[in-house]
């Protein structure tokens, strides 16, 4: 089997890579699959759950191109912010001139100063893994406690990961490696649970 991993996110490829060679599972990007970006992609997470648009994008980018793909949706639900910014985690600061490391700080800048008069600091990473091959469709979640640090920690990871410790680790997931964040994240945890399923 040959899976299409649906993301254009290089953190999220670097996550997601090993996981599929821990089962000997082949996969290869959007870009080796050669399908081109398009406008229509933003617009694929318009629902109000993680499965709902993990399904969305596994579904779209399945029938474009016929193959078997695996997609997520993944954000951090912070306990005093009512669970934002959820399903809009990666489109939070409403900024979409920016993308990549600019868009993380933004988001983040946005994340820190709504945060600045709660002590409640508790949040979590959810993450929903979704498998579409033609007619079978299979979602798998993920989970990891933590909080928001005062202070960015680490230069790994991405998105809200330098904010990010986890419970479990007690470091952040800037500050833990590869190996270590994988053992315990929202999206290792998902994947390996779908894995589990199809494999």
């Amino acid at each position: 089997m040959r899976i299409l991993l649906a993301t254009r996110s290089a953190g999220k490829l670097r996550e997601l890579r090993p996981l599929f060679a821990e089962r000997g599972i082949a996969v290869i990007d959007l870009v080796e699959a050669r399908v081109p970006e398009s406008p229509a992609e933003d617009a694929l997470e318009i629902y109000e759950s993680f499965e709902e648009n993990a399904l969305a994008k596994g579904r779209y980018f399945s029938a474009l191109t016929g193959l078997a793909v695996a997609a997520d949706d993944s954000g951090i639900e912070v306990r005093a912010l009512g669970g934002r910014p959820g399903v809009r985690s990666k489109r939070w600061s409403e900024r979409p001139d920016l993308s990549g490391q600019a868009l993380d700080d933004e988001n983040n800048r946005l994340l820190v100063s709504l945060l600045a008069h709660h002590a409640d600091r508790r949040a979590r990473y959810v993450c929903a893994a979704a498998f579409v091959d033609g007619a079978r469709a299979l979602v798998r979640r993920g989970e990891v406690a933590g909080i928001i640090t005062q202070e960015p920690r680490g230069q790994n990871g991405f998105g809200y990961d330098p904010w990010f410790e986890s419970d479990e680790l007690a470091k952040t997931f800037g500050e833990a490696s590869a190996v270590e964040k994988a053992t315990v994240s929202h999206r290792a945890r998902a994947f390996r649970e779908l894995l589990s399923a199809i494999a």
